[in-house]
């Protein structure tokens, strides 16, 4: 397991979030939040499907922490990114626009 302390600007602030490869998800140090995803076209897109924080953790950030570990480690790994999980799609990318260019667009890739 990697670890991606400092994903989110760093800080003591931020959270500490794990890269579980064998779940393929990234998760809270305590494993109760986490963003799953789904490696497809050969490993060059993630496509991530679910983003859950539990009730006692809403409204702190946790979500977008964990986007912004998913987006770091695919963009180090030159990989694209859909965003099927609605949370990424609908709230995340709009408030963070610079991600945007990571996303997989079927036009300039193979099919997956």
């Amino acid at each position: 397991m990697a670890t991606a302390n400092d994903v989110a600007g760093g800080g003591s602030s931020a959270p500490k979030i794990v890269w579980n490869e064998a779940k393929h998800r990234f998760e809270s140090e305590d494993k109760k939040a986490y963003i799953d995803y789904v490696l497809r076209d050969n490993g060059k897109v993630m496509d991530l499907v679910h983003t859950y924080v539990p009730s006692s953790k809403r409204g702190l950030g946790l979500a977008s922490h964990l986007c912004v570990a998913a987006f770091n480690h695919a963009k180090a790994n030159s990989m694209s990114v859909i965003p099927t999980c609605s949370y990424v799609s609908d709230t995340f990318l709009p408030k963070n626009p610079s991600w945007n260019s990571l996303l997989y667009s079927p036009d300039t890739k193979s099919s997956i």
